[in-house]
């Protein structure tokens, strides 16, 4: 996981530069744009993918059961730490079917410090992480989908 983390931060640089460039040629020029969503997080905060316009914004599907998603939790906990002034944001999204008060007691034992919000029947829809976790899907500044990662 760790390997992962140092690969993608990089890749965050590469945006945050081909964003500013005339010419994004370099990135995905078949990518999507995220498709926005509104909900609360688990302490009550409404979290809108449209309130990170102009973010590097990591989508972590995980579950609190999933072996590898609690392995690079604290890979993304550092991340967040060091990146979340820089432009970059991490929501958790929990695939989880226990309740919201369940995971908010398993973030908390784990010291989550990026906002987890339970992942919708929508969200999960509109996003399509697939049947594997972890996965995570990286958004660029402009809201469009520039990577997938599964695992």
């Amino acid at each position: 996981m760790k390997r992962f983390i140092l690969v993608l931060l990089p890749l965050v640089i590469v945006l945050f530069v081909c964003a500013k460039a005339e010419k994004a040629s370099i990135l995905d020029s078949n990518s999507s744009q995220a498709p926005d969503f509104t909900v609360k997080d688990l302490r009550g905060r409404e979290i809108s993918l449209s309130n990170y316009s102009g973010k590097v914004v990591f989508l972590n599907f995980w579950a609190t059961w999933c072996g590898p998603c609690k392995a690079e939790i604290p890979d993304f906990i550092e991340a967040y730490k060091q990146n979340k002034d820089k432009g970059m944001e991490i929501i958790g999204i929990s695939v989880d079917r226990i309740s919201p008060k369940s995971v908010l007691k398993f973030a908390e034992k784990y010291k989550i410090n990026y906002p987890v919000i339970m992942g919708t029947d929508k969200i999960q829809k509109d996003y399509e992480p697939g049947p594997y976790i972890p996965t995570t899907i990286i958004i660029d500044q402009e809201g469009k989908i520039r990577h997938r990662h599964i695992g």
